[in-house]
């Protein structure tokens, strides 16, 4: 057959309620019924949601999730209907030694199931099952690989097209799910495989894939690769919405796509949006008359804007959270924070709190005061030295009795009481406020923070969310521009906390009319820390110093060239700098970030699940020691004797 029309089913996919999934599909059905469609296309898992954790282990959740995919099957008279579900084989097991799961593609058509007339199940199940980030597939689902290794055949004998008629002529349809489509890295390729079983008329990959920056642009890439080499138009469907795996936040942009034969792009929905988009498609491998449509750039700030703004709304809805209280110091983590929750929810719902102490300047105060009404939020100003004093008094007052010895009495150094002034903000100001408000209070730690620790447990790391949790420091500045220029186009916020430098006012050696504040060196660290944290094959200490030695630091990790000779005076200072904070990224802060609160993904990998780390403590390889050695006494070797 030549033309088939077909609907992209975008939708949002709430987790763990197939019975408000199905409502939605079943109302995009009727759409796509009255246009006239001959076939609906919805993505991975939308009847019961993707990340679901041990719910999977629910022997009444899997029955419910049959029942409200019966109600599909049941609803696909007259097109066809292409859906993600949990396959349940109640006669096996799975290697958790659980009723057997299959991650599964169904087709249905006039009330029954397609496929299984070459194929060991009415649904086709995914081969390639990704076990990395925030993927834990193997944990629940049993692949298309295992069942063949079980069967004794080649998995390549179970990769068949599936058989349809559409308009009385026959269409094969090559129906993969979200990770068979990335095979680079795997030794099966199922499209290829399909396609040598055809001639295929069409591939459907339904996916379920979050959003991260570069994402949609790599698909693009790789599926428009993998159709011109097979010659066989592509229909990518994938979910909106948001989606979580305990303490990493997902959301799910769309950006379902349709590619002719010549791997062009035909038409796609735009992202996080639900849509049911009808297309005309020539089978022949024709394009549309305008050329290749043109899809947004998703590395741009503009895209993690987007984002960021997509998955605040679509949390605090799934919370149920119509109010937020944020601390605003002046600088440029809260201000950012404030202005992404009072886009969502209006200035009305937001309150921003000033908690000076006798550190903070006359500056960040007013900026504070200037940024509220710049918004038009709710403000207030609670000072906190009152009580930080009276912390501090009670604690050094107050006698500890020793059973063996004379009483003794505690005492507090600066930075303790440094500590103290951050959790009176949050553990007692925000939450106080908060509950008063009817709402929560946010955390505003950055990525760069997070990573070194550079935050209070129970201070400044308390909140609901950690909005700007996968955003380093030089990607809030640039959210900063972008907010001024591009959704307020104007100085929304002032320039001034823009310019000011970081600080966290805890102290008069942080003093921002001096020019004095945070001891990451921003331009630098964030780039160091990245490479500890995001790369694919992470950095470790001794990969810097080889790099450092070797001359090719900057063009590994990506800052300015030049930038550490002006920062480091020598390699001694180089190497002390580096294990103070790769100690404390696998030390303390590995403890502080199993108490942070959700962080909402954004990037190639985001702390939470997604960044899975143990309290092993601090560790430097042999090779490290032996390499710190040797550039130590080379430096000595150089000194005049």
């Amino acid at each position: 057959m030549q033309a088939l029309r077909i609907a992209l089913g975008q939708m949002e996919v709430v987790p763990g309620r197939p019975d408000l999934n199905t409502r939605s599909m079943l109302d995009m059905i009727e759409s796509a019924r009255v246009k006239n469609a001959d076939m609906i296309i919805f993505p991975e898992m939308c009847v019961p949601g993707y990340f679901l954790g041990d719910t999977w282990e629910q022997r009444s959740f899997l029955r419910d999730c049959e029942h409200y995919g019966r109600l599909v099957v049941e609803a696909s008279s007259g097109l066809c209907v292409l859906f993600g579900n949990v396959g349940v084989d109640w006669s096996k097991t799975g290697d958790d030694g659980r009723v057997r799961k299959y991650n599964s593609f169904f087709i249905s058509q006039n009330g029954e199931l397609r496929g299984g007339d070459n194929f060991p199940y009415p649904f086709r199940i995914k081969t390639l099952q990704p076990n990395y980030r925030e993927f834990d597939d193997t944990r629940h689902f049993y692949s298309l690989r295992k069942l063949a290794q079980e069967m004794g055949v080649q998995a390549e004998k179970l990769l068949q097209p599936v058989n349809l008629e559409i308009n009385g002529k026959l269409l094969k349809l090559g129906c993969i799910l979200c990770e068979d489509g990335w095979s680079d890295d795997y030794n099966l390729e199922p499209i290829a495989i399909i396609s040598s079983k055809g001639p295929v008329d069409l591939f459907v990959n339904i996916s379920s894939s979050p959003f991260t920056t570069g994402k949609n642009s790599k698909r693009n890439r790789v599926f428009s690769r993998q159709v011109r080499d097979n010659g066989v138009p592509l229909a990518y469907v994938n979910n909106v919405g948001i989606q979580n795996i305990g303490k990493t936040v997902y959301t799910f942009d769309g950006q379902s796509t349709v590619y002719s034969g010549e791997g062009e792009i035909i038409d796609h929905c735009p992202p996080f949006s639900t849509e049911l988009k009808i297309i005309d498609l020539n089978l022949s491998g024709g394009l549309r008359v305008d050329g290749p449509a043109a899809v947004p750039d998703d590395w741009d700030i503009g895209s993690i804007q987007l984002a960021l703004s997509y998955g605040i709304e679509r949390f605090l809805s799934s919370i149920g959270m119509g109010r937020v209280v944020l601390g605003v110091s002046g600088g440029i983590d809260s201000a950012v924070g404030a202005c992404l929750y009072t886009s969502v929810l209006g200035p009305e719902n937001v309150l921003l709190v000033n908690m000076p102490s006798r550190y903070n300047s006359t500056t960040t105060r007013s900026l504070a005061a200037r940024l509220a009404q710049n918004l038009g939020c709710l403000y207030t100003v609670m000072p906190i030295q009152e009580s930080v004093d009276r912390t501090v008094q009670q604690i050094v007052d107050t006698p500890v009795v020793s059973p063996v010895s004379d009483d003794v009495y505690l005492s507090l150094s600066s930075f303790m009481q440094e500590n103290i002034q951050a959790r009176d903000r949050s553990s007692r100001v925000l939450a106080g406020v908060a509950s008063a408000f009817g709402g929560g209070f946010t955390c505003n730690a950055n990525k760069s923070e997070m990573t070194v620790g550079y935050s209070t447990l129970y201070g400044d790391l308390a909140g609901f969310l950690a909005a700007l949790g996968d955003l380093w420091k030089h990607q809030v500045y640039d959210l900063a521009h972008f907010i001024n220029e591009k959704i307020y186009g104007c100085e929304v916020i002032p320039r001034e906390i823009i310019d000011l430098v970081p600080s966290a006012e805890l102290s008069f050696e942080q003093s921002v009319d001096e020019g004095k504040g945070d001891p990451i060196v921003y331009p630098y660290h964030d780039y160091l820390f990245r490479a500890f944290m995001e790369y694919w094959n992470r950095a470790i200490p001794e990969d810097v110093l080889d790099w450092y030695a070797r001359g090719v630091l900057e063009e590994n990790i990506g800052c300015a060239k030049g930038l550490p000779g002006k920062i480091f005076s020598g390699p001694k200072e180089f190497i002390e700098d580096l294990e103070k904070w790769w100690g404390l990224y696998t030390g303390l802060g590995v403890a502080k970030r199993i108490q942070a609160p959700p962080v909402l993904a954004v990037s190639r990998r985001a702390y939470g699940f997604d960044h899975r780390e143990s309290q092993n403590g601090v560790y430097f390889t042999a090779r490290y020691l032996e390499l710190k050695q040797i550039i130590l006494d080379r430096r000595r070797d150089s000194l005049p004797q």
